[in-house]
């Protein structure tokens, strides 16, 4: 547990000992407040934080591997992770707590949002509980995408190539589930098949979640996808700590 904290604490510490986590908070604050007043407010007049968590999926899609990028490839460029893995510490221990700093920091980042949400309960009568899951959603769907810009971390020492994988890989989690895609999907292959592939996109769980349904299967879906995601960086870590 002492050595997870000591990774959790100087990993959250990094974030903000540069200005590249002072950037990445105003463009994310930019363009969520942007696209919320844009499309919520002056284009269909209705002050509620629908228009904020529809356009979640895609500020994340590009921010979070932003975020996660640098996670293990900055340590595999500037050769530090020989010096991590050697210390007295586990592999898992290593990737939790870079994990689990990175994650908070996007937490703080959402947070930072609550003025958002200050200005729609002045200006209209918006749900509550809506907000709450769609806040709750918004938090695991980073998490998800975090998980999976860990893995693309641990894979390439290049944080560009890292950046892409994760992007690539985060826009199929989400654009997989579209009824359009869906639609087109269906054309070519077995209706089982294309229900399948709705059920493991993310794209239907959040939305499930920025209604209000509060479901089991969908929180299963933002653990497992964690878990497993996270699985795969510490294997691959594990397998070039055992090379």
């Amino acid at each position: 547990m002492h050595s997870f904290c000591a990774v959790f604490k100087r990993e959250l510490k990094s974030y903000f000992t540069t200005p590249v986590a002072y950037v990445f908070l105003v463009v994310f604050l930019f363009f969520s407040g942007y696209l919320t007043f844009k499309q919520g407010f002056f284009e269909i007049r209705q002050a509620d934080m629908q228009a904020f968590f529809m356009n979640m999926p895609l500020l994340f899609v590009f921010m979070v591997p932003a975020t996660s990028m640098r996670l293990w490839s900055e340590e595999r460029r500037i050769g530090s992770i020989e010096l991590l893995l050697t210390l007295p510490i586990t592999v898992t221990q290593a990737v939790l707590g870079k994990f689990f700093a990175a994650w908070l920091f996007l937490v703080i980042a959402l947070a930072l949002t609550f003025p958002m949400v200050i200005t729609v309960s002045f200006l209209g009568n918006p749900d509550a509980g809506l907000i709450i899951t769609g806040y709750l959603g918004s938090v695991l769907m980073a998490g998800g995408f975090l998980a999976v810009g860990c893995f693309f971390s641990a894979v390439s020492k290049n944080q560009v190539i890292s950046f892409v994988l994760s992007v690539v890989a985060c826009a199929i989690l989400v654009y997989a589930g579209l009824p359009s895609t869906l639609n087109y999907l269906s054309t070519f292959l077995p209706a089982g098949l294309v229900s399948a592939i709705g059920n493991i996109s993310l794209q239907s769980h959040f939305e499930s979640l920025q209604k209000g349904v509060l479901e089991f299967k969908d929180l299963s879906y933002f653990v497992l996808l964690i878990i497993g995601w996270i699985a795969g960086c510490s294997f691959i870590l594990d397998e070039r700590k055992a090379s």
